[in-house]
């Protein structure tokens, strides 16, 4: 199954999941990539820490964490492993006065955009970025 869905350390969702999985493969479409091989853990911020600690040598929470595993940069197959923290996107909803399937919706298309080749590093990359999770977010099944 091209995308997985899994539960580290936090309770299942109880989301319609072949709607979510057509979403996010008509992103990745959209974007001019496929998705071969994709799994979203869902975990807590503890969690998603000791990965950024162990990992990336960042001792900061995040609401994501997007591992590129494809075997070619330039590959337009996505294979990836992509960790949310749901206390983060719970408190960035709350934060952006948003609802969380709105804040979910933006990080799960935020993942895939990363191995889409987008960046938010810079001002213009976040731009960019920010433009194109509320264009996907339009066509969620979720909100």
């Amino acid at each position: 199954m091209p995308i997985q869905f899994h539960y580290a350390d936090v309770p299942k969702f109880n989301w319609k999941i072949n709607p979510l999985k057509q979403w996010l493969k008509s992103i990745a479409l959209e974007e001019g990539f496929k998705i071969e091989d994709l799994s979203y853990i869902f975990c807590s911020d503890e969690y998603l820490l000791n990965i950024n600690i162990e990992y990336l040598q960042h001792n900061t929470y995040t609401d994501i964490i997007t591992f590129d595993l494809s075997t070619s940069p330039q590959s337009p197959e996505i294979e990836a492993e992509i960790y949310i923290s749901i206390d983060r996107v719970k408190e960035n909803a709350q934060t952006l006065h948003q609802s969380f399937e709105s804040e979910i919706s933006r990080v799960l298309a935020h993942g895939i955009l990363h191995l889409c080749g987008y960046k938010d590093k810079t001002d213009e990359e976040e731009i960019l970025m920010r433009s194109k999770e509320d264009f996907y977010i339009k066509t969620s099944p979720l909100v």
